[in-house]
């Protein structure tokens, strides 16, 4: 017989948010999928408190750094004392429990087969040392990593969404659910409660598969693609995008570092009433990877780790860095799902040079331009 799900913790969920949590057994492997502003974090991080009340250390684990801060805030506002919920990369896990024997591959990940061989050795043994596992954008991690959790973890929850995959070595639904086994049961959450109407519809032009998500309720302002002449222009523009929403934050973002960089020295010199703040994936530690994600204020951040975050303003600041790229290419339009189901209230999204890039094209109806 399995053991009931935990009460929930936390007030503002919907009841379909709840019906979620609640239709999760605290046993087996569980894998969610879920649109954008359906809830996937904030519930991943609800399961993991969940489980860690059963008295068994409980990791909640993603790709992204910057994610892993968003998490972490998550887990201390539903803290219980005495529950061993912790928030971590994967990288940072594996690193800890396997040692220098991890040894890094060309793609930046792990050589699984050889943890895989490691973890089966002791695989069945009720050793209260290994964690539950809860995933958090479980697209973003290659199937070898299930294998490995499926030995590893007693329990393995996964948060996913397969229109949303960003990273070059990623995984499908199916692809998770074979990896950890047969028995594996699948939860479909609906909803969208993070976008206006008119920035799902622009999202849905870009959407790559899957079932039609439900249209949020909220209406808001059309998107705005705008052109700018330079870095000036488009420094000038979020200069004054934060004026007129002081308690707002505002994400801004873009294709590389070094852009990121370039604004970044530009919007220093800009006056803004908050300091803005950069991550970046290459620093160890400081200003630029420990961010307070909370606070109004312009944050400049790289596509490659805005997976799971979301912004009341965003601005895709570079458009024109896809100019080169096929419009109907799936990675193309994946990437703007994703950077554009990071807004609430409102998008820009900006390009410089003489022409438009094509994939803004034929978006009559769904923008408005400038």
């Amino acid at each position: 017989m399995s053991a009931l799900p935990a009460p929930v913790l936390h007030p503002d969920l919907t009841p379909a948010q709840r019906d979620c949590l609640d239709a999760l057994p605290l046993t087996g492997h569980h894998v969610v999928s879920g649109p954008p502003g359906s809830g996937k974090s904030l519930l991943a991080a609800h399961r993991a408190v969940h489980l860690a009340l059963t008295g068994r250390q409980t990791l909640l684990l993603s790709y992204s750094n910057l994610l892993q801060q968003v998490l972490n805030g998550t887990l201390q506002s539903l803290a219980v004392p005495g529950v061993p919920a912790v928030a971590a990369t994967v990288h940072s896990w594996i690193h800890r429990h396997f040692g220098r024997d991890a040894r890094s591959t060309d793609d930046g990940w792990f050589d699984w087969p050889a943890l895989i061989h490691r973890a089966a050795a002791g695989f069945g043994r009720d050793d209260q040392d290994t964690p539950q596992l809860v995933v958090d954008e479980g697209q973003d991690l290659p199937p070898g990593f299930y294998q490995l959790a499926r030995l590893l973890g007693t329990t393995v929850t996964v948060f996913a969404d397969e229109c949303q995959r960003l990273t070059a070595t990623n995984s499908t639904l199916t692809e998770i659910t074979t990896a950890l086994g047969r028995t594996t049961e699948r939860v479909d959450l609906v909803g969208n409660h993070r976008n206006t109407r008119e920035i799902a519809a622009l999202a849905e032009h870009f959407r790559t598969g899957g079932p039609r998500p439900e249209p949020p309720g909220r209406s808001g302002p059309l998107p705005l693609v705008r052109h700018h002449a330079g870095d000036k222009a488009l420094v000038d523009d979020i200069v004054a995008l934060a004026a007129e929403r002081p308690h707002h934050r505002i994400g801004v973002i873009v294709s590389s570092l070094r852009t990121a960089a370039n604004l970044m020295k530009l919007l220093e010199r800009a006056g803004l009433a908050r300091e803005p703040q950069m991550y970046s994936s290459k620093a160890t530690s400081g200003r630029y990877r420990d961010l307070d994600l909370a606070r109004p204020g312009v944050t400049l951040v790289q596509r490659a780790s805005v997976k799971g975050q979301d912004f009341d303003t965003v601005v895709i600041a570079d458009a024109e860095a896809d100019a080169a790229c096929d419009p109907t290419a799936a990675d193309l339009r994946m990437t703007y799902y994703v950077m554009i189901t990071r807004a609430r209230e409102d998008l820009v999204l900006g390009w410089r040079g003489s022409r438009p890039p094509r994939h803004l094209a034929g978006l009559d109806g769904l923008v408005r331009t400038a």
